[in-house]
């Protein structure tokens, strides 16, 4: 069998239906990642217990059950959950204390992909620096032998519901007062997953657009990050006089906000909102963020008496950093939010809870929560600019800026009493991510200028 190694991602495995990733790929990497697995524990794999779950794409049931078979043939046993979001087979992991877990998933992409998010035990991901390239290696080898001479046992069950009690939990559900609302499945996993929780909340008004599952995405793509696909709940937060608006990725493990006026709320600014919210009820406690993070992340927590420290870009990442240190909570601007009594999972569920408890003890809107960053920090979010030789601009970068406190903890971070910028390649493609903040709109624009000048050359 010919394999596109291309499909083995910084993250994940992740391809287009079928003709990059089809069942007979599933099955090899079910087996591959058995095999994996087995020896990382220094357990044969017929003592491993390994989950399984899958999203809402077409192509899902098969490729599931051939992952599944993959596994079940290297003599490990199965826990089938079904359809479910992506944090609903982290949390699966963690809280039966598997072996490891596989999610049928190609997240926010189109229709047309497909593929799986790969976990060990604590739900820790596998990744391009520990796991990913192993996979690929047993799978490109194609050396499995016979199956096990005693096939693994197959359970199926459904977890849903003690999954949802489980997160609203996290939240003191009478403390939310009457709010009117407007959420955006975008045809993915949200509707099934939050939904029922939210449905707990009944002062909640929630108007629902996009509910049910559907792999064809008829509506638009299940990606919020991208202008296009947010323009819709944006008009019916402004349409209805609703006082938030919430937007899922397809698989449900990020969600995002648009406030009263219409506006998107960025990824820094609500890690800064919730980890002030939960350093209020657990003071002192270690905030993670990200690198390309506004600084009103580590000014908030700071106020708030805790304790920031910054990290590489990525789950594999924050996840491992949040078991090290103890961390209680971990946001990204992408949009990923992390809870250490959630079992250091990425969460589309909980903050979606936290924010409607937050805007109803605080007695203000989203946006006059956020206002208060947006008159202070004036951040250019993400830029991508394609470059030829992106190594060849960040020496170029380093050498123009190296009056500024230089950080190379994920790509180049230059900091200035006034402003601060992080450029990143890219783990997939020939790019290079700028993030800048500065202290006033001009200045802003005029250092985003300045280096964009520099990175497209």
């Amino acid at each position: 069998m010919s394999v596109d190694q291309s499909i083995f991602k910084a993250y994940d495995v992740r391809g287009t239906y079928p003709d990059q990733m089809n069942e007979d790929v599933a099955y090899a990497i079910g087996r591959a990642f058995a095999q994996f697995l087995a020896a990382e524990n220094g357990i044969p794999a017929s003592a491993l217990k390994v989950g399984v779950g899958r999203d809402m794409r077409l192509s899902a049931p098969a490729m599931a059950a051939r992952y599944r078979d993959g596994l079940l043939d290297e003599g490990a046993d199965v826990l089938d959950i079904g359809q479910v979001g992506t944090e609903v087979l982290y949390w699966t992991v963690n809280h039966r204390q598997l072996d490891g877990g596989a999610m049928v998933t190609a997240s926010h992409n189109p229709a047309a992909y497909t593929g799986a998010k790969l976990v060990r035990r604590k739900a820790l991901p596998l990744s391009g620096d520990s796991g990913i390239a192993e996979i690929r290696d047993l799978v490109v080898a194609a050396d499995f032998g016979e199956p096990a001479a005693e096939r693994g046992t197959l359970t199926e069950e459904d977890l849903m519901a003690e999954f949802q009690a489980h997160a609203l939990s996290f939240i003191n559900p009478e403390a939310v007062k009457p709010v009117k609302a407007v959420g955006d499945g975008g045809n993915g996993m949200a509707g099934p997953m939050v939904g029922p929780v939210l449905a707990e909340l009944p002062v909640v008004d929630l108007s629902t657009f996009y509910w049910t599952p559907d792999g064809n995405f008829p509506d638009h793509e299940p990606n919020p990050l991208l202008e296009e696909n947010r323009q819709f709940i944006i008009d019916k937060v402004k349409d209805t006089g609703a006082q938030l608006g919430i937007a899922w990725d397809g698989d449900a493990d990020r969600c995002f906000f648009i406030d009263e006026t219409g506006e998107f709320v960025d990824g820094d600014f609500l890690t800064a909102l919730l980890a002030e919210s939960i350093l209020a009820k657990h003071p002192g406690e270690t905030i993670l963020y990200d690198v390309r993070a506004s600084r009103a992340v580590a000014d908030t927590v700071a106020a708030a008496g805790g304790h920031a420290l910054v990290n590489r870009v990525g789950h594999a990442f924050f996840k491992a950093r949040m078991h090290e240190t103890g961390a209680i909570f971990g946001g990204e601007v992408s949009g990923h939010y992390y809870f250490r009594d959630f079992g250091c999972i990425d969460s589309g569920t909980l903050p979606a809870l936290l924010i409607l408890e937050l805007i109803s003890e605080k007695g203000k809107t989203l946006g006059e929560l956020v206002g208060a960053f947006r008159q202070k920090y004036f951040i250019t979010g993400e830029i991508n600019s394609t470059v030829s030789d992106g190594q060849a601009v960040m020496d170029e970068i380093e050498q123009r800026y190296g009056d500024g406190e230089i950080d190379k903890l994920d790509g180049i971070s230059v900091d200035y009493p006034d402003w601060h910028f992080n450029v990143r390649p890219s783990n997939t493609e020939p790019l290079l991510r700028l993030n800048l903040e500065a202290f006033s709109q001009a200045d802003m624009e005029r250092r985003r200028d300045e280096l964009l000048a520099l990175i497209r050359g």
